[in-house]
């Protein structure tokens, strides 16, 4: 599956209310870390068809990292049955983040 570009206006019905588990990438354009994260998390995306994958412009949507006291990017959340269940700060190697997603019990 396509990742989704998560915004305030769709955050309910895509990750709040999906009936999968959803991965949240929090990223910026001018982060060089995120830039490193965004092959792993279009991969998971294409892989893993048991979860969602989105990701949210930090510069496009503050009101969105503000909600979830995102203060360092990259950061990851997983959020299941319309909550936030775990987050990671930085870059982080695909199996480090599949071990996230694995502890979270969204796989």
């Amino acid at each position: 599956m396509a990742v989704l570009t998560v915004t305030k206006q769709n955050f309910e019905a895509e990750v709040l209310g999906s009936d999968k588990p959803v991965l949240l990438d929090f990223w910026a354009g001018w982060c060089g870390p995120c830039r490193m994260m965004s092959p792993v998390v279009d991969e998971i995306a294409e892989s893993e068809s048991a979860i969602k994958v989105g990701k949210v412009n930090v510069d496009n949507e503050p009101e969105l990292a503000a909600r979830f006291a995102v203060q360092s990017i990259p950061t990851l959340i997983v959020f299941k049955g319309g909550r936030a269940v775990t987050q990671s700060l930085g870059a982080k190697p695909k199996a480090a983040v599949m071990q996230l997603l694995h502890q979270a019990g969204a796989l």
